[in-house]
């Protein structure tokens, strides 16, 4: 077993957005709001020895009188309630990187963060058990556990969706229809700068000097590459060449995939008009 302690610089448990509505989302509820302070200086001074996070499962080790094992079961999310918030948030989330950090719309955070039919899981939900002789459903132990899954949240924000047992990748496709050939999930150009720190540079005039020529815009990487040299968003991208948001998202997608005429065209006449403006 690889040991996985929760180790926090400063008195911030959490700072990201999912860790940090991990902890608002559990304090938001008077049963746990009462009980959950006990933890946190647990957490805060490395007790929380080992931690790992299940599908339906957090395990972990806590170190107090003596080393106690903490279990806390989740409920998966219901099926259902996974099919809603899928088609609530469909189309308003970018890509699997805007999801991981956070990066959402008012209204995605109010239908993920929702207390009733959000991801995160209700108390009803979670089942709590430690090996310690301290006799409350919440102790210190547990406490201190459910504060380092926020903290864990921080830089493992994917594992919620395994812990109710739900594929975060559903948030993005749900609005796309892709053949079964289109499964290959590959980040946009932009995204890919961000991850790595490459720039990738497209000159918008020189490709409207040959715009008539064969190829100048031949596959879906030169969408992302060029949506990103004019600083547009994917809707008004869309916009401006007149199609749907989920098209482009496509076209990204499949890097290597082959435009169509009328799509190489469509932005061939986009490139000259920016050019112009």
């Amino acid at each position: 077993m690889v040991v996985r302690p929760i180790q926090i610089s400063g008195r911030t448990i959490a700072k990201s957005f999912w860790g940090k509505s991990w902890c608002d989302h559990l304090e938001s509820f008077s049963d746990y709001a009462n009980r959950l302070p006990r933890g946190r200086t647990y957490t805060r001074n490395g007790s929380v020895c080992h931690l790992e996070v299940q599908e339906g499962l957090v395990k972990a080790h806590v170190s107090g009188t003596e080393l106690y094992t903490v279990e806390i079961k989740v409920d998966g999310l219901a099926g259902t309630t996974w099919e809603q918030v899928k088609k609530d948030c469909g189309g308003q989330i970018g890509s699997m990187l805007e999801l991981l950090k956070g990066r959402l719309s008012e209204q995605v955070m109010e239908v993920v963060c929702n207390r009733s039919d959000g991801l995160f899981p209700k108390p009803k939900e979670i089942h709590l058990d430690c090996s310690c002789p301290d006799w409350a459903t919440m102790c210190k132990h547990v406490a201190a556990v459910l504060y380092g899954v926020g903290h864990r949240l921080d830089s493992e924000p994917e594992l919620l969706f395994l812990l109710r047992g739900v594929k975060p990748e559903e948030l993005i496709a749900s609005e796309l229809s892709f053949g079964a050939d289109d499964g290959n999930d590959v980040l946009p150009d932009e995204e890919l700068s961000e991850l790595f720190g490459i720039e990738l540079e497209f000159d918008v005039e020189k490709l409207a000097d040959s715009s008539s020529e064969e190829g100048s815009f031949c596959l879906g990487a030169d969408v992302a590459t060029l949506r990103k040299q004019l600083g547009l968003s994917r809707a008004e991208f869309a916009r401006r060449l007149g199609y749907s948001a989920a098209s482009v998202r496509k076209w990204e997608l499949l890097p290597d995939r082959k435009l169509s005429d009328k799509a190489r065209a469509a932005l061939e006449k986009l490139v000259g008009r920016s050019t112009k403006a």
